[in-house]
């Protein structure tokens, strides 16, 4: 009975999406909405999401137009991406908020591409204990007798070809977001 790998696929997965979200909050050289994605606004008497509460749009390559669906909420979406600590211009008008990028200096780049490294180890981490995981299954299959000391070994060789593999999709995702924080 060959052991079902479908935990350890979801768990790379899982860890391959958690990488690429934290990598959309790097900022770039360039304006993209993912970097507002963490922001929440004071506004209706409770915290909400900016996404919810505006529509984001590209406006050129350094610059972001953040439209409220309620005018009323202008002041305090201002308010909260002014004090969010992102490094960015914010101007009011009678449409909303252009939030404006500023070109990257050598030294926030190094330091961008060091949290990128730091969170490409994270989510190796989080693959080495789904591997752990599964190796502990495997072990506990053998013991119990459910699977043979050669499919155990078989298993394992599996194992390893999918951790790899998911590690290499790791690593073309902090290669890709390295050359965008470079250019």
């Amino acid at each position: 009975m060959p052991y079902d790998f479908k935990i350890l696929k979801d768990n790379l997965r899982e860890a391959e999406e958690w990488l690429t979200r934290e990598f959309g909050g790097i900022r770039t050289g360039r304006a993209a909405p993912a970097l507002l994605d963490a922001i929440t606004v004071e506004a209706y008497g409770s915290k909400m999401s900016l996404r919810d509460l505006a529509h984001i749009a590209i406006e050129d390559a350094r610059t972001l137009r953040v439209a409220p669906y309620d005018i009323s909420t202008l002041k305090a979406v201002e308010r909260t991406i002014q004090s969010s600590n992102l490094g960015v211009s914010v101007i009011a008008d009678d449409r909303g908020v252009r939030v404006a990028f500023p070109e990257l200096t050598t030294e926030r780049r190094t330091l961008f591409t060091k949290l990128a490294r730091g969170q490409l180890e994270e989510a190796r981490i989080r693959t080495r204990g789904a591997r752990d995981s599964t190796w502990g299954d495997i072990q506990k299959l053998e013991r119990d007798g459910a699977i043979s000391e050669d499919d155990k070994f078989r298993a394992k060789e599996e194992m390893e070809k999918l951790v790899q593999e998911g590690n290499r999709v790791l690593e073309v995702l902090f290669e890709k977001k390295e050359r965008e924080i470079s250019v």
